[in-house]
Formats: C-alpha cells, sequence, structure tokens
C-alpha cells in the first residue's frame, strides 16, 4: 500500500496526516504533489504527521527534503510530528534529524509556527 494523505487546518497551521508507506513510486510522488501542490496555494505553515507512516525508503526521505526545501524557498516550513521508531532512526542515520524540527505533540507543535 503506497501513502494515503490527508490535510486539515489548525489555526492558520496546515496538518497533512500521511498513512501507509512513502517508497519509490507512487508514494513518493504523491507525497511531492500534495507538498508542492499546498505550497503553491500558500500554505507556509505545514506540519507532516507520520504517527501512521509504517515504512520509508530512500526516495521518500528524498521527497521530505524536496518537499522542505520548496516550502522554505517560498518563505514556509515544514516540521514533522509523531514519528515511529523506525522513521526517527533513518532520519538520524542521515542526519536529517537536525534539519526538520521535530514534535512528539500536536499542540506544541502548532504553537511553535506562533
Amino acid at each position: 500500500m503506497s501513502v494515503k494523505l490527508t490535510t486539515r487546518q489548525v489555526g492558520d497551521v496546515t496538518v497533512i496526516d500521511a498513512v501507509g508507506r512513502i517508497t519509490l513510486g507512487e508514494g513518493a510522488s504523491t507525497f511531492r504533489d500534495t507538498i508542492r501542490s499546498l505550497a503553491s496555494n500558500g500554505h507556509k505553515k505545514m506540519l507532516l504527521n507520520l504517527a501512521e507512516v509504517s515504512y520509508i525508503d530512500s526516495s521518500g526521505i528524498g521527497e521530505m527534503v524536496s518537499g522542505f526545501t520548496t516550502v522554505a524557498n517560498q518563505g514556509g516550513t515544514v516540521k514533522l510530528l509523531n514519528l515511529t521508531k523506525r522513521v526517527k532512526d533513518l532520519l538520524q542515520i542521515t542526519k536529517l534529524y537536525t534539519v526538520f524540527e521535530v514534535f512528539e505533540d500536536e499542540a506544541a507543535a502548532v504553537r511553535s509556527f506562533a
């Protein structure tokens, strides 16, 4: 199963809930297209909830970085929420844990954009 993304607004923050696998092919392209579409529609504050992401491969990591860069280049921010152990370990191995701001609590993450 590839990734399923749903978006919701919490104040002026767009929360993207991801469920499934972010992998080479459909999962990564769905992820990329969603982030780019939100950014081009003026969404500057994005919170990516990865609580239900069971697996992410190097292509998925690449799309996360690409999305982060796309949003940052348009004056926005992408932060991460509820990483699973596997995703957290992967971000630490790739040293990307220092690039993304990571939160365990959605309310605290939303407040951090203020």
